[in-house]
């Protein structure tokens, strides 16, 4: 038998990705070619929707906000009418992590294009952009400091290579600072200084950390720092980099022209101009709070980041993974513990997922990673350690995870034990509430049957399934001699019995 010869082995076939993001003033699409773990951009689109703009006073988006970025998205939806599904992938950012209706829009978007929009965490976000800012990036030596000014909030991350070393979202951004400061359109030095000391007291809080780490480059990403690069460059003031003399200028320049409407700079869209103060103060006040002398630009941002991490799952790196691996090494869990419990739990998948419908392997991943770390609210104290370990996983900082995801595996971990919680389990979105209901029943069973923690293997047993009907079958006698654990499973069908399900093991 002869080797093969590699210059014959077949080549992967390219797949097609496609990321949309939902921002605070402008909605993105990008859809790129994934070959040989490199991503080729074939399509990108960018319209301003300012969904910010369109949060009322109670903090709810207004009908129109909602349309306008509803009828974006229908020709958004048009590119990526041919890709599967599971292709495609929507994030949400502030202005959706702000508004109190945000599901509505959200559901309105997901019966629009059939896809779920994941809305992401401040610092998420910055993670992505981080990732975006250096994969686009030829020169990946040395830290650097990446800014991201949106329309609701700016992202600062200082890093290294593909990795992030602190990150942070604050509660800045062009379209927020130009209702507070610019709302009449009028651009006057009082304006300016009062938008540029309020984003210094946002910056206050990460400023002594920043400085105290450093870094020897600092990039820009996304439409503020693009558009102030363009217009230092148009207006004469800096040639490839934003500097801070060119910064103090372009200051100037706006307050002489008193007035958004008569801002015309070439290269910038009337639109982004109607932004460009906020954008350049708070721009103003991270040069002067953080130290930065000059700024260079990528192009980019959260949406390429957004692929980038897409493509990392494809291969199997899952920054989620190290994520639950690092809480469960940072709250001391008994790992060999959990490996039991995961292994367990997965067992009892594999055999009910076809009568459940389980079949999803984000199902089989969210039950592994609750099963790791089920146990971190020990940290915390024993009494009522499961809410402890659910309001951890709510409420932590988790690399990779959406809000929805850490609400979900906080579900699954709050109901491992004691009472099912039904108010958590009435708060999952509808067509979620289900399958990690049976989730959460599979993980209550491996934790009873590892109660004891002991080392000895688990014997052989059958799950089987009919609807409401759980009948866990053990080899005969084992149960006779373990009866710790008949009187679990017997606590446990009591429990069980309050959201009509019938528990029989023998």
């Amino acid at each position: 038998m002869h080797a093969q010869d590699p210059s014959q082995a077949p080549t992967p076939e390219p797949s097609l990705l496609a990321a949309i993001d939902l921002g605070s003033n402008s909605f993105h699409i990008i859809v790129s070619q994934l070959f040989a773990g490199e991503l080729k951009p074939l399509d990108v689109l960018s319209e301003k929707v300012q969904l910010a703009a369109g949060l009322d006073a109670d903090d709810c988006l207004t009908e129109d906000a909602m349309a306008r970025g509803l009828e974006c998205l229908g020709r958004f939806g048009q590119r990526i009418s041919e890709l599967p599904r599971q292709s495609i992938r929507i994030v949400g950012t502030n202005a959706l992590r702000q508004a109190r209706n945000s599901d509505e829009f959200i559901r309105r978007v997901q019966a629009l294009l059939g896809i779920p929009v994941e809305v992401i965490a401040g610092r998420e976000e910055a993670r992505l952009i981080y990732l975006g800012v250096a994969h686009t990036l030829a020169d990946d030596s040395g830290r650097r400091l990446v800014v991201d000014i949106g329309g609701g909030s700016t992202e600062c991350i200082i890093g290294e290579r593909f990795e992030p070393r602190v990150r942070e979202s604050l509660h800045m951004g062009c379209v927020s600072y130009t209702d507070q400061f610019f709302a009449d359109g009028h651009i006057t030095e009082t304006a300016m200084r009062a938008a540029r000391t309020a984003a210094m007291q946002e910056l206050l809080s990460i400023r002594r950390d920043y400085r105290r780490l450093g870094w020897s480059s600092s990039v820009g990403a996304s439409g503020t720092v693009k558009a102030t690069l363009q217009a230092c460059i148009s207006l004469g003031f800096s040639h490839e980099q934003i500097t801070r003399q060119a910064l103090d200028q372009l200051c100037r320049y706006l307050v002489e022209c008193k007035n958004v409407e008569q801002l015309h700079i070439d290269g910038i869209k009337p639109e982004r101009c109607s932004v460009l103060p906020a954008g350049v103060a708070i721009l103003s006040a991270i040069f002067e709070s953080l130290g930065v002398e000059q700024m260079s630009f990528s192009e980019g941002a959260l949406r390429e980041g957004v692929l980038y991490d897409m493509a990392g799952r494809l291969r199997h790196e899952d920054v989620r993974e190290r994520t639950i691996h690092a809480l469960t090494r940072r709250y001391l869990l008994d790992r060999k513990q959990a490996t039991r419990i995961e292994a367990t739990a997965l067992i009892a998948l594999a055999q009910v997922k076809d009568d459940w419908d389980l079949e999803a392997g984000s199902y089989h991943d969210m039950l592994s990673w609750a099963a790791r770390c089920h146990e971190i609210g020990l940290a915390v104290s024993h009494s009522q350690f499961h809410k402890h370990s659910a309001y951890l996983l709510q409420h932590s900082d988790l690399p990779g995870f959406t809000r929805l995801e850490q609400q979900l595996l906080a579900f699954l971990v709050r109901g491992h034990r004691r009472k099912f919680p039904k108010e958590e389990y009435r708060q999952l979105p509808d067509e979620l509430r289900h399958p990690y209901r049976y989730l959460c029943l599979l993980l209550r069973l491996s934790v009873i049957m590892h109660r004891s923690r002991s080392k000895a293997r688990l014997p052989a047993f059958t799950l089987r399934v009919d609807g409401t009907r759980i009948d866990l079958t053990f080899p005969p006698g084992w149960l006779d001699h373990h009866p710790l654990t008949r009187a679990d499973l017997e606590q446990e069908a009591a429990y069980l019995r309050s959201i009509d399900f019938k528990l029989k093991a023998n």
